[in-house]
């Protein structure tokens, strides 16, 4: 039986297939229940042991971008950021975009005085006199979890900075903050140290109910990377010219003439933009 069936996760863990599971991803998305059932009949009718979890994942997309081109993209989101590479710098920008979002002016990628040292900073976001100093930490790879050591390292990267601006005039007033985001997750400890210590923690899903994917999900900020009409040398090109959000597209569509895109692949490509971001 499938649901027996085990199968090896990203970080080389067996565990039981769960069609439950696959049926929340698949709905998460947007696809309506027929096509969701369709995809699990066929991927239980293909289940051998020991199967990796990518290999269902991309199985499942295939199907889930046959039937329904814009749902797929969306289903594509968690594997997406982890593409936002090779570089950390897409994500930062994205991390931007995110604050941007919440009424903050931002600045990404700055070099700030310390107490004792300099720091350069990835993303400054202020707001009412509210700073906060973000840490994007980037992976390639959803076996790849934030730490303890990772908050523990920017908590004291942050410590030095307020202990500087504390005192300048033109900070009279400002309450300063510190954030670690992550395009993955967390670890027990690191949510631990994190919220002893005062450090906001942002990731994939934390915190829970608030994280990435449902602030993503409700703005509509989708990173190019869920496009699955771009292939991926496109997506790198237009990472390059700092296009990373999907909306940009919408803003900015001769960026795709520009990376060589002939007119029928564009139209095609805003199309999904389009059904990504209906409100752009």
């Amino acid at each position: 039986m499938a649901r027996n069936t085990l199968i090896r996760k990203v970080s080389g863990e067996m565990e039981p297939f769960s069609r439950h599971k696959l049926m929340s991803s698949l709905h998460r998305s947007g696809a309506d229940n027929e096509t969701v059932h369709s995809i699990i009949d066929d991927v239980e009718s293909w289940l051998y042991e020991g199967i990796t979890s990518k290999k269902i994942y991309d199985r499942a997309f295939a199907l889930l971008r046959k039937k329904q081109l814009g749902i797929a993209a969306r289903y594509k989101l968690k594997n997406a950021m982890m593409e936002l590479g090779p570089t950390g710098y897409p994500f930062e920008f994205f991390v931007g975009q995110v604050f941007k979002l919440m009424g903050f002016h931002v600045e990404v990628g700055q070099v700030l005085q310390g107490h004792c040292v300099t720091h350069e900073v990835d993303v400054i976001a202020t707001l009412d006199k509210n700073q906060h100093f973000v840490e994007c930490k980037y992976y390639q790879s959803t076996g790849k979890n934030a730490n303890v050591q990772v908050p523990m390292y920017i908590r004291s990267r942050v410590d030095d900075l307020i202990n500087y601006r504390k005192n300048l005039p033109e900070y009279a007033g400002y309450t300063f903050h510190g954030v670690v985001v992550t395009n993955t997750r967390f670890t027990t400890d690191a949510i631990s140290f994190g919220e002893c210590t005062g450090l906001q923690l942002l990731s994939w899903d934390y915190p829970v109910g608030k994280g990435l994917k449902e602030f993503i999900d409700e703005h509509h900020i989708f990173p190019v990377t869920v496009l699955t009409k771009l292939l991926n040398s496109e997506k790198q090109l237009l990472m390059e010219k700092g296009i990373v959000i999907c909306s940009q597209l919408l803003e900015n569509p001769a960026a795709l003439v520009h990376i060589g895109m002939d007119e029928i692949r564009q139209r095609k490509v805003l199309e999904e933009v389009r059904s990504l971001c209906p409100n752009a």
